[in-house]
């Protein structure tokens, strides 16, 4: 006791944070691609690699071999051409889908669509031509 060095004390050891439960700033659902939110507006075209979510408006050309998520407050005004394709909101343009296009309920579409997979909810509202044809 007396006369001793005290021995140091050990650091405490390291923690990891836990990341099994998202902070308060992060979505509980991660998402693999980026969003455009509602109450954004872009003019000018657009490209992006894997996947875009768009809520807000578009006025250009999309261009990705990625998914495209059209939310059901975005509007879009141009040519999509993409990969895949999901319509939940208003787009006035022609769309390519290279793999599948849908339009879910409360969709619109005022434009053609190509791409060899095509569904289309019977809520959806499309006025335009269909060329539906398997990759040659």
């Amino acid at each position: 006791m007396f006369g001793s060095n005290p021995k140091p004390a050990s650091p405490a050891p390291a923690t990891t944070p836990d990341v099994s439960t998202p902070s308060r700033h992060e979505p509980s659902t991660p998402r693999t691609g980026a969003v455009l939110s509602s109450g954004v507006s872009i003019k000018g075209d657009v490209t992006f690699r894997t996947e875009l979510v768009i809520d807000g408006e578009v006025e250009g050309n999309i261009t990705s071999t990625g998914k495209l998520i059209v939310g059901s407050h975005a509007c879009v005004s141009g040519e999509i051409r993409v990969g895949h394709v999901t319509i939940q909101g208003t787009v006035e343009g022609n769309v390519y889908a290279s793999e599948r296009c849908a339009l879910e309920a409360g969709s619109s579409l005022h434009g053609d669509i190509e791409s060899p997979r095509f569904a289309v909810d019977e809520n959806a509202s499309f006025l335009g031509s269909a060329k539906i044809a398997t990759r040659s």
